[in-house]
């Protein structure tokens, strides 16, 4: 992913920083070694010996660990919350062009754990897995070179054991964390979505005396999810217990070779006691090597997971240079097919239709009969195999989407209304509408008593999905949602679903009266009113039929 380049500089101070108060670290432990065995063999009544250097490289160093652990603490989650944002941000800059249609193939609960956890896992790399591996691969490496030109065979050693501690162990046990992590992040988002899933759809489990049912298949996700953390949590543990058991091994090890060479006089005792805390200081930092690489394999793993949405490939392009999208024109269906990708049945065949500024064309036919793909080529989500689809004559594939959707209201069958204000639900098709646009776009929808008898007006609160408001109440709002927009063609499935037959009428004259010089395709298997439209087409078997009643 990108978003890490623009932040490569913060990244490398970080990671410095790190490394910086690993180093401060190992040598203030080595340090105090040094000093401490030189003062023992010196005596407490000894004469020359220096005590104001060594305590003062301590004291020096003690404050370049401290400045430096908070200046690394400061810069490293400054850079992650960055990164966590700009992931966030990119994950929904690559799938908004697959939505709605191109992420049809993904449950909600499930988009919803790649944003929420495998987001989280990725940008938590920096902390929790490159800047820690990294900053101690430069420690180890510093730790190695000071050995080796003490004593070539404690840095030999010292080298060995790194080797193990930091590679060959962390390697061979993600040998397995590598399947155990994705199969953590699947039982992770299966329990998400079975959650989620039953949150909102507790009505209906209740209503078909499901929910033990349901519960129990959260049970089940559940004891997934927690399997694969325990065979986490087992691997952590195995690397945990082999890092000790080489430890326990070695120490004794690098202690014999640091005693012997300061017996023959190789190294003085001092030195030697110098090196071995620096040693145990660098084994005390690689023991979070092992969190380190499993949090680098879950990360892989969620961006594994993020990849599989983010490439996919749209179902339309941008066009290179696009056209000027005309401000008035006529919508064009020339001999449009269509097929959806995958499938090998045409759902529109031959398809001729002409819509002039401020006509309005209502569809029907039965399910499948290609409504909804009609309104999604429309829409521009989906390009024809054969045909063209124009506005004023120019193709749509000549259109940039944002500047085609711009002229576009568009009301679908599941118009979602938002946990929000009345107002704030209405602004989403016009942000910068008055007040007085928005009570006379609730009148157009016969909305405008009913939040006039609210105490809060505009700023009454609508519950997630109108939980507030009833079914009908709750499509009128979407309904002038979108008739605030004030765009040159107007979409709407369904438009009357949830009314009544006389609310429907109602709705359908004040709509026709209210839709001015807007051309409307509308698709409804309702009885329509006189005047609502001025003609109407059923669709069968992918072809679009006049309505009898359109013939004279």
């Amino acid at each position: 992913m990108n978003v890490f380049r623009p932040h490569a500089r913060s990244i490398a101070l970080a990671i410095g920083l790190l490394l910086l108060t690993l180093l401060a670290g190992t040598a203030l432990l080595g340090v105090a070694g040094h000093f401490l065995t030189a003062a023992a063999l010196a005596g407490v009544g000894a004469l020359g010996f220096n005590f104001f250097a060594p305590s003062a490289g301590i004291r020096g160093l003690t404050f370049v660990r401290i400045l430096s652990r908070y200046a690394e603490k400061l810069v490293g989650h400054d850079v992650t919350l960055r990164l966590a944002r700009d992931l966030r941000v990119d994950f929904f800059r690559s799938t908004l062009p697959l939505a709605p249609l191109g992420l049809g193939r993904h449950r909600v609960g499930d988009l919803l754990a790649r944003l929420l956890a495998d987001i989280e896992n990725v940008d938590g790399l920096l902390v929790r897995a490159i800047g820690p591996l990294l900053a101690f691969a430069g420690l180890g490496l510093v730790a190695v070179l000071v050995a080796a030109m003490a004593l070539p065979a404690a840095g030999a050693l010292l080298a060995a054991v790194l080797l193990l501690l930091s590679l060959v162990i962390p390697v061979a046990i993600s040998a397995s964390t590598d399947r155990i992590e994705q199969r953590r992040a699947q039982a992770r988002a299966e329990l998400r979505t079975r959650v989620l899933e039953g949150l909102e759809g507790a009505t209906d489990l209740a209503a078909l005396e499901a929910t033990t049912d349901w519960i129990a298949r959260i049970d089940g996700a559940s004891g997934e999810a927690a399997c694969c953390e325990r065979e986490r949590k087992d691997r952590l543990a195995l690397a945990i217990a082999l890092h000790a058991t080489v430890v326990a091994v070695s120490l004794p090890a690098m202690l014999w070779l640091l005693l012997d060479a300061a017996h023959d006089g190789r190294l003085s005792p001092a030195v030697a006691g110098g090196l071995f805390f620096m040693t145990v200081a660098v084994y005390e930092a690689a023991a979070g090597v092992g969190l380190a690489w499993q949090s680098l394999q879950a990360a892989l793993a969620s961006q594994r997971r993020l990849r599989q949405v983010t490439t996919q490939t749209p179902l339309v392009r941008e066009p290179v240079a696009p056209q000027p999208v005309p401000a008035t024109a006529e919508l064009e269906f020339r001999g449009v097919a269509f097929r959806w990708p995958g499938e090998t049945r045409r759902v529109l065949q031959h398809v001729d239709l002409r819509i002039e500024p401020g006509q309005r064309i209502a569809l029907y036919g039965d399910s499948g009969a290609g409504k909804s793909s009609l309104l999604a080529l429309a829409l521009r989500l989906c390009d024809p195999q054969a045909g063209t689809v124009r506005y004023g004559g120019i193709d749509l594939r000549e259109f940039g989407q944002a500047d085609w959707h711009d002229r576009i209201a568009w009301l679908p069958q599941d118009a979602p209304v938002f946990a929000g204000s009345v107002r704030d639900n209405l602004r989403m098709g016009a942000p910068d509408a008055g007040d007085a646009q928005l009570w006379e776009a609730l009148s157009q929808v016969k909305m405008e008593t009913a939040i006039h008898a609210l105490p809060e007006g505009l700023d009454a609160w609508i519950g997630e999905h109108g939980a507030t408001l009833s079914v009908g109440q709750s499509r009128r709002i979407a309904l002038a949602r979108a008739l605030l927009r004030r765009t040159p063609l107007l979409l709407l499935d369904e438009p009357t679903e949830g009314l009544d037959v006389d609310t429907a009428h109602e709705l359908l004259r004040d709509l026709a009266a209210a839709s001015g010089s807007r051309s409307v395709l509308m698709i409804s298997h309702d009885e329509l009113p006189v005047g609502a439209v001025h003609a109407r087409y059923r669709l069968s078997e992918g072809r679009l039929l006049p309505d009898p009643g359109n013939l004279p």
